[in-house]
Parts: C-alpha cells; sequence; structure tokens
C-alpha cells in the first residue's frame, strides 16, 4: 500500500519518464532504418544530408495520431489540408540544393517545419515563408521548442519571395506552382539553386543554377506535392 500520495505520483512519474525513453529510442531506431533503407540504399550519398535525415525527431513534425507512421516512405497528411513529403523527397531536395553551414536559404512552404528542421541541422541560415497562418504560428512554435533557432519562418506569400534578405544561395519550395515564380529567380544570388516542383496534375522537380545571368534548368525526376496557393508576378 502507499502510504503517500505524494509517493505513488513520484512512482508513476518515474514510470512515465521509462515509458517515454522506450518510444524514444524505438523512434531513434525507426530513424536509423529509414536512413540507412530509405535513403542510403538508394540515391542520397551526401554524408552531411544522411546525419541531418537521422537527426530530426521526424515523429514530432506529424499529428500525434500518425507518429507510428512517421519514418515510414510516404507522405502524411498535416494540418490545413496539407502534407508533410515522404522521407526520400525530403533527402533528395535537399541534397540537390547543394547547401552548406552558413548559407542563405529560402524555403517556400514551411509546413509542419521538418524541411526546415533538416535545412537547419546543415548549419544553414534559413527564412521560410507559409500561408496558412494556423501553419506558420505552429511550426514556429515547434521549431524554438526544438532549438532550431536558426530557422525564421514568416507569415506570406511565397511567390513573391523575401526580398529584404536576399540574395540566397538556395531556394527550395515544397509546393507546386503551374509556373517558375520570377521573383524567386531574381532572388538567387550567383551560383544559386532553385529546387522545385513545377506543373498542374503532373508534376516534374526542377532545378534551376543561376550563372553569369543566365539560368540552366534540369529536370530531376516526376512528383506529386499539393498545389502552390497565392499571386504569382508575372514579368
Amino acid at each position: 500500500m502507499w502510504h503517500c500520495w505524494l509517493c505513488l505520483l513520484c512512482w508513476l512519474a518515474g514510470c512515465n519518464q521509462e515509458v517515454g525513453s522506450v518510444e524514444e529510442d524505438e523512434f531513434a531506431r525507426l530513424r536509423r532504418r529509414m536512413v540507412e533503407e530509405q535513403l542510403r540504399r538508394r540515391d542520397i550519398a551526401e554524408p552531411e544530408v544522411l546525419r541531418a535525415m537521422g537527426e530530426v525527431p521526424r515523429h514530432l513534425f506529424v499529428p500525434e495520431r500518425l507518429r507510428e507512421y512517421a519514418y515510414e516512405d510516404h507522405a502524411l497528411a498535416i494540418e490545413a489540408g496539407q502534407t508533410i513529403s515522404q522521407p526520400y523527397i525530403v533527402a533528395f531536395m535537399t541534397q540537390a540544393l547543394q547547401v552548406g553551414k552558413g548559407d542563405r536559404v529560402l524555403e517556400i512552404g514551411t509546413g509542419s517545419g521538418y524541411q526546415a528542421a533538416v535545412l537547419a541541422e546543415l548549419g544553414v541560415r534559413l527564412y521560410s515563408i507559409e500561408i496558412v497562418p494556423g501553419l506558420a504560428a505552429s511550426a514556429r512554435k515547434r521549431l524554438a521548442a526544438l532549438g532550431y533557432d536558426r530557422v525564421e519562418v514568416r507569415l506570406g506569400d511565397g511567390n513573391l519571395g523575401w526580398p529584404e534578405q536576399a540574395p540566397f544561395a538556395a531556394i527550395i519550395v515544397t509546393a507546386a506552382p503551374e509556373h517558375i515564380p520570377p521573383a524567386l529567380v531574381s532572388q538567387l544570388a550567383e551560383g544559386g539553386r532553385l529546387v522545385l516542383p513545377v506543373g498542374k496534375g503532373e508534376q516534374e522537380l526542377l532545378r534551376l543554377t543561376r550563372t553569369g545571368g543566365e539560368t540552366r534548368v534540369d529536370t530531376l525526376l516526376p512528383v506529386r506535392f499539393v498545389p502552390m496557393t497565392g499571386k504569382v508576378q508575372k514579368n
């Protein structure tokens, strides 16, 4: 018999901590398996990208009811009818950006903040724009709680970019516009890369590289993202 409620509460707290520790160990195991089976065995070879994907607790960026599926190889629904991309696509786009520590990077479509956290693990200075108020607020809070203080989240239309912070070494877009937003191209630094899905229905992941006033476009792979909202400014 418990002699006081305080003893019982302390015992329960200890049990809860133990359960939480076991859960985190299991998520860490699933994360390692994700890196080995979904990424390294395919075409994700950049060591820093693999390290970052192995560090970020993806299960904390999805709804609690879906956490058991966080490290599986598919997209998951989040708030406001949006999605968090499958781990492979996040790693592929991150690798395609070719960023390094200290680079200024712009993200369009913060979503839950997962892609932002992966980029922050690489040591970049990240500026992220989200058009949905609830998502912007929750992502900002989540990233701060996890210690990703090199990410600045702004509520706004990603088609316009973030001219006050340009130029950027790289820009990543995690929703699909029908056409490439001209403002984003103009905000790339010399040698900068823009990685984004483009198209309505059928989409292609493109990488634009700005060199000497010209832009080279490479088609990387077919993809499917939620449509990008906001208004594209025509040239």
